[in-house]
């Protein structure tokens, strides 16, 4: 399998501070941009506790520096870096995918 860089939207098309979700390859991803230090995530929009595509409607915030997402239905708490769960409870960890911008568009990394 291959990766490949793909335009998911310009820059001002993601509200800073809240999640949005973009359809690439069949795939939900929530993509975040954190206003503090500009910092860009994504990770995989479903839910691995109940299976709900949710995580893009998350409350995001931190976990001892650490940018997490929170679910919100029942409130489960994963990194953005590495899509570890943090939260109490036995839950499956999360996809994250590379994110870069370049001349105002936002990329990701996904297998083709």
């Amino acid at each position: 399998m291959n990766t490949e860089w793909i335009n998911v939207g310009a820059v001002v098309n993601f509200t800073k501070d809240l999640g949005s979700c973009v359809k690439v390859n069949g795939l939900q991803i929530a993509v975040f941009n954190l206003s503090k230090n500009n910092q860009w995530f994504a990770v995989q929009n479903l839910c691995p506790h109940d299976k709900r595509m949710v995580l893009s409607r998350g409350i995001i915030g931190d976990k001892e520096g650490e940018p997490k997402v929170t679910c919100p239905l029942h409130k489960n708490s994963f990194s953005l870096k590495s899509g570890v769960h943090v939260s109490e409870g036995d839950v499956d960890d999360i996809t994250t995918y590379p994110v870069k911008v370049k001349d105002g568009n936002v990329f990701l990394e996904v297998t083709v």
